[in-house]
């Protein structure tokens, strides 16, 4: 009840049509016991004193208290569809925005097909409990409770025959529940794994044909179908148990008062249409009895979706620091600056070694810094900090003097743009997958672009560029920036739908979309992580010549592996240990910087060797460079 109670708030909107149709299921349920009651006077009258006339008009009202039920109970239907339609969409995106607000650190720990079964599975029967088991639980209560009144009312011993069942069927129902609601949620969970292999699989499906692995993706996804067909078993088994043992006792205390009923009426000490309404009475509550095993399975299963769903939602979004709210005008200028940075996983074990351990780091304003380190030596974790996908731990970032810590997330993320070493692409056009770097904030076309691109999907946050002649201006020149002319060769050039992913585009299209929608809304800060490495020579040349316009007016911090992409920058800051070992130009590092020269040089072997290889590892990457 706990989790469920907390449906309220989705629930209060559409109270009124909800109460409203659990007072008509009551009606209508309640009408089906008056029958008996018209079958008692028809046996007692117009059966007993031969009167066809009274039959049939006992026949009659039969009729129309069935037509009355079915109609009312068709209204209930009618009053619930629509306003529970509404609370599933009212949840699904509430989850759905929350989901955009959550820190990247929590979508590192959850598997997207967990989340995915949350959306829908798990939203789809908390509809279905508030349209059936919700109501029918309260109306089949109400029904039995009046039922044994008429009963009692009728004959008491023979009521006090059929309440025997009561005390173990409560029980059992108790028993039942507590077992059912471990399967139920072992299920759901089960079912959130298959959704992550189909959608791996999918997401993958050229990996996996390209390396032959259909046959173990279909193994681990037939393991993981055993798996679940095990526990559907196990809650059907549960079910088919309670709902034998809620119909087998009931029906041996319905034939005990049939026997001691016939009795009666044999002494003579009932009347046969006491017996007749009696017994229709006891019947008529089968159903509301019956239906309690596979109601109270509904809605433990929903209990286990609310469970779920507000797992997600109790999580902590990223939250702005106390007084952030307000706008902060810049101070002098003076670049991006790392002060004393420390970084270790929300995650990683305790006591281990942080990523990032002690950073200072200083790039001037408008100046581009390179970032050279060896692989796994967090250059992606510190350019993550910035627009803070990631808190630091200890330490402070600032922007022109600014905290980041004290920003607002929109502001800062309207100030710094990012393009990832892997480029995602929506299932969108061309245009509104780089216009979702330049989503308009206060001030028009030609402000900086708004940090709402978190939550704003492709179609939402980026109007259509043909319509905005300012936004087609700006995606052309991002376009060229980014030498992706080959946009114009699509089909319909930029409106193009480039697929789920974008993997109707090669890695290197995808790539310049990437840096494309990076420089689109021009940042005053720019963080690239490796935004080349897909692109062929000439291509590489190209957009670097055409990507130092762009830097030049901008204060930018590159990730770079290769000599090449190196060049772009004034300086170069090397992050070796997690911390910055050297600084300064890429000249300079290769004559003085053993470790620098032996990354540049892109030379095998060992590293332990490259002091004594210091010179030949500097001549290399210089001549690479060039």
């Amino acid at each position: 009840m706990r989790s469920l109670l907390r449906l309220w708030p989705y629930v209060r909107p559409v109270r009124v049509r909800l109460f409203g149709a659990a007072f008509v299921a009551v009606v209508a349920s309640c009408l089906s016991l008056v029958i008996p009651l018209v079958l008692k006077w028809m046996v007692d009258g117009p059966v007993a004193d031969r009167d066809p006339g009274g039959v049939w008009l006992g026949a009659l009202a039969l009729l129309l208290l069935g037509i009355a039920e079915a109609v009312l109970f068709g209204f209930r239907r009618w009053l619930v569809a629509r306003p529970l339609a509404g609370v599933e969409a009212d949840m699904r995106a509430d989850l759905f925005r929350h989901l955009q607000r959550l820190p990247v650190a929590f979508h590192d720990r959850w598997a997207s097909g967990q989340l995915l079964s949350r959306g829908t599975t798990d939203l789809m029967l908390l509809r279905m409990f508030l349209a059936f088991p919700l109501t029918f639980l309260l109306v089949n209560g109400t029904t039995v409770l009046v039922g044994f009144v008429i009963l009692l009312a009728q004959d008491w011993t023979l009521g006090l025959v059929l309440l025997a069942p009561v005390v173990p069927l409560v029980i059992a129902c108790s028993m039942f529940e507590t077992r059912y609601s471990v399967v139920a949620r072992r299920s759901q969970d089960q079912v959130g794994d298959l959704a992550t292999v189909v959608e791996e699989s999918v997401l993958g499906i050229r990996v996996v044909k390209g390396f032959g692995r259909h046959r173990s993706q279909a193994e681990a996804f037939r393991g993981l179908s055993v798996r679940l067909r095990g526990t559907e078993l196990g809650k059907a088994r549960l079910l088919g148990g309670i709902w034998g043992l809620i119909t087998f006792v009931p029906e041996l205390a319905i034939g005990a008062a049939l026997v001691l009923g016939a009795v009666q009426v044999a002494d003579g000490d009932l009347s046969a249409g006491t017996l007749v309404a009696f017994l229709s009475t006891a019947l008529a509550l089968r159903w509301p009895v019956d239906s309690i095993g596979f109601l109270l399975a509904m809605s433990q299963e929903a209990a286990t979706a609310a469970d779920r769903y507000f797992e997600v939602l109790d999580e902590a979004p990223e939250e702005d620091a106390p007084g952030a709210g307000g706008e902060r005008p810049p101070g002098p200028r003076d670049g991006l600056r790392f002060s004393g940075v420390v970084f270790r996983y929300p995650d990683a074990p305790e006591g281990s070694a942080p990523v990032l351990d002690g950073v200072d780091l200083h790039v001037r304003p408008g100046e581009t810094m390179a970032l050279v380190g060896g692989t796994g030596s967090g250059k992606t974790t510190l350019t993550a900090l910035v627009p803070r996908l990631y808190e630091a731990t200890a330490g402070r970032i600032t922007l022109d003097g600014r905290d980041i810590a004290s920003l607002p997330r929109e502001r800062l993320r309207a100030e710094v743009a990012m393009a990832f070493e892997e480029p995602t692409l929506f299932s969108a056009s061309v245009g509104e997958n780089v216009l979702m770097g330049a989503a308009e904030a206060p001030g028009g076309p030609g402000a900086p672009r708004g940090a709402d691109t978190q939550e704003t999907g492709p179609g939402q946050g980026a109007p259509d560029a043909q319509a905005d002649p300012a936004r087609q201006d700006a995606l052309r020149r991002a376009l060229d920036i980014a030498q992706a002319g080959f946009v114009d060769t699509l089909p319909q050039g930029a409106g193009t739908q480039v697929g789920e992913q974008g993997l109707s585009l090669s890695g290197g299209q995808r790539q310049r979309l990437a840096l494309a929608r990076a420089v689109v809304g021009r940042p005053r800060f720019l963080v690239l992580d490796d935004p080349l490495s897909a692109l062929d020579v000439h291509t590489e040349a190209l957009v670097e010549s055409a990507l130092r316009r762009v830097l030049a007016d901008t204060t930018a911090l590159v990730v770079a592996h290769r000599p090449s992409t190196v060049m772009l920058a004034d300086r170069v800051a090397l992050l070796s240990g997690g911390r910055i070992a050297a600084v300064g130009t890429h000249q300079e590092l290769l004559r003085t910087h053993a470790e620098y020269a032996w990354l540049m040089s892109g030379a095998d072997g060992d590293r332990g060797t490259q002091l004594t290889g210091a010179p030949a590892a500097a001549e290399d990457a210089e001549r690479t460079a060039r």
